[in-house]
């Protein structure tokens, strides 16, 4: 079941929040990200959230305990980075074998103030500061990026791994649209991740992204000599 219609206002994002740690995966403001959700303690999350507001936050396990894992849960108690990015559950499925299929609709980023007793059903608890991204909430201005140069790193670092892309939609996406995408869908490492949730803004977060993959590319290349 899909919502649709939410706009999120800065005095009703809650004074605490349930977080979900996951290695690799990252949510950006008004983008969407979708998840399987499986895990006993998380599946309490969820329902949980449904009835109180929709609203999750994603952060990350600390990028020396993380590794190079990819979409890989942590262990309870596991430090996590302090910036995350709370999600709406904008849409909302059940799956065979008791799963839930989630998308989040990104809000607001947040920094950890602190962390609260755990819910009685077994998941983590934050109290989130919104104050230094209530930008996050704004309609985001147009971007400035260097678009030629963003999809000439982009083809190079989806042809290195593998990555099929209808490149007519492409380029049809907006800038802003573009850069978020790309941030939270390429197989960048965890803290190249966080790097990128903690970016002041797009036209930034699109600086860090063309020069992940042109490092890539550059790092291919050695490879590939010798």
């Amino acid at each position: 079941m899909a919502e649709t219609g939410f706009e999120p206002r800065y005095d009703d994002l809650p004074a605490s929040l349930p977080i979900f740690p996951l290695a690799g995966a990252m949510l950006l403001p008004r983008g969407l990200l979708p998840l399987n959700i499986f895990e006993p303690r998380y599946l309490h999350m969820i329902e949980d959230a449904l009835g109180s507001g929709r609203m999750i936050g994603m952060v990350q396990p600390l990028a020396e305990l993380a590794g190079d894992a990819a979409l890989a849960p942590v262990e309870e108690g596991v430090p996590v980075y302090p910036i995350g990015c709370a999600g709406r559950i904008s849409a909302f499925g059940e799956a065979e074998g008791g799963r839930f299929l989630i998308t989040l609709t990104g809000v607001s980023r947040f920094r950890i103030a602190g962390e609260l007793p755990p819910a009685s059903r077994g998941y983590r608890r934050i109290v989130p500061d919104w104050a230094p991204f209530r930008a996050d909430l704004d309609a985001e201005p147009p971007v400035d990026i260097d678009r030629p140069r963003l999809t000439v790193a982009t083809r190079r670092f989806f042809e290195m791994n593998g990555i099929a892309a209808d490149w007519e939609s492409i380029e049809r996406t907006p800038d802003g649209k573009l850069v978020t995408a790309l941030a939270m869908m390429c197989p960048f490492s965890p803290c190249e991740k966080q790097a990128l949730l903690e970016a002041a803004d797009s036209a930034e977060r699109c600086r860090v992204i063309i020069a992940l993959m042109e490092m890539a590319g550059v790092e291919d290349g050695r490879a590939a000599r010798h």
